[in-house]
């Protein structure tokens, strides 16, 4: 895959100062000499410390990535919600984790999105998952088609700079109209899955609003200031009001739900390369449509 820029400065630079002003990572770079990559200046093959004066156009040649045995392709249909040439961004159902495992090799989020790459005739299959979500937890996951984008995408975790949301129905009904949790979560010392708020725990922060209060539970929205596992789960069930079909954290099981009420409904995000804003919506699933219509007040 080429990238492509036109040197905008007055005062000369090297190649490897500008690729570094562009915040590429250094692995990057070095693999674009010694693995089958290329940097050309006006059409010419270059090093690193090649001179740039103002208007030069810098190309980067990166090489394929030819994809992980270990992902075999599963050809079972994904949602697609949006794309560009860096990034992929799909609807995930329930009961599909996002990654293989040794339980389930093949029947993965990844699986799929390789099974995809295929049928398009994507020469770079490594799949680059940048947003993950839990078996039952339905919605947006954003991956990047490239480790260029993943690694940019990376820095816009770390800076704060991509949003997330979830809508979650919870079943307690009295919750305030806004607030932040900021309860600090660790393993639980009998398990190996559960979590727990424990002061000895790591800091985590989850902010909510009232969407809507149904009977006996509420529609939240929620954004992750932190990124624990279960944050979500943990922090509403300390607070009494854990997630309906969430047995694993004691929220009750009841038609029409029978998995965790937890849906990524939006993703807010920067274009790396185009700096374009990019916001995506996500509908929820039937099952909570279905229970917010049943227990409308």
């Amino acid at each position: 895959m080429e990238f492509r820029w036109e040197f905008p400065y007055e005062d000369t630079m090297t190649v490897l100062s500008y690729l570094r002003s562009l915040n590429l990572p250094r692995r990057f770079i070095t693999r674009l000499k010694y693995h089958g990559g290329d940097i050309r200046v006006n059409g010419e093959s270059v090093t690193v410390r090649k001179n740039l004066v103002a208007g030069d156009e810098v190309v980067l040649e990166a090489p394929i990535e030819t994809g992980h045995e270990t992902v075999p392709a599963s050809f079972v249909p994904i949602e697609v919600v949006y794309e560009d040439r860096d990034l992929l961004v799909v609807n995930k159902p329930m009961n599909v984790v996002s990654i293989p495992s040794r339980r389930e090799p093949d029947t993965s989020m990844a699986n799929r999105i390789k099974g995809y790459y295929i049928q398009q005739g994507y020469p770079d299959q490594v799949i680059h998952i940048v947003t993950r979500l839990d078996r039952d937890t339905t919605g947006l996951m954003l991956i990047a088609k490239h480790r260029l984008a993943h690694a940019w995408m990376d820095q816009q975790i770390q800076a704060k700079e991509l949003h997330k949301f979830y809508y979650a129905i919870s079943e307690r009904e009295d919750w305030p109209d806004h607030g932040l949790i900021d309860q600090p979560i660790a393993r639980t010392a009998d398990s190996i899955i559960n979590r727990c708020v424990h002061e000895q725990g790591q800091q985590a922060q989850t902010e909510y609003w009232v969407e809507e209060r149904l009977d006996e539970s509420s529609l939240l929205k929620l954004q992750l200031h932190t990124g624990r596992t279960h944050q979500i789960r943990v922090h509403l069930t300390h607070e009494g009001g854990p997630l309906i079909g969430d047995d694993l954290y004691g929220g009750r099981i009841e038609e029409p739900i029978f998995r965790q009420a937890l849906h990524c409904g939006e993703l807010k995000f920067r274009q790396p390369f185009s700096g374009e804003t990019i916001h995506l919506f996500q509908p929820l699933e039937s099952d909570m449509l279905e229970w917010i219509h049943i227990k409308k007040k």
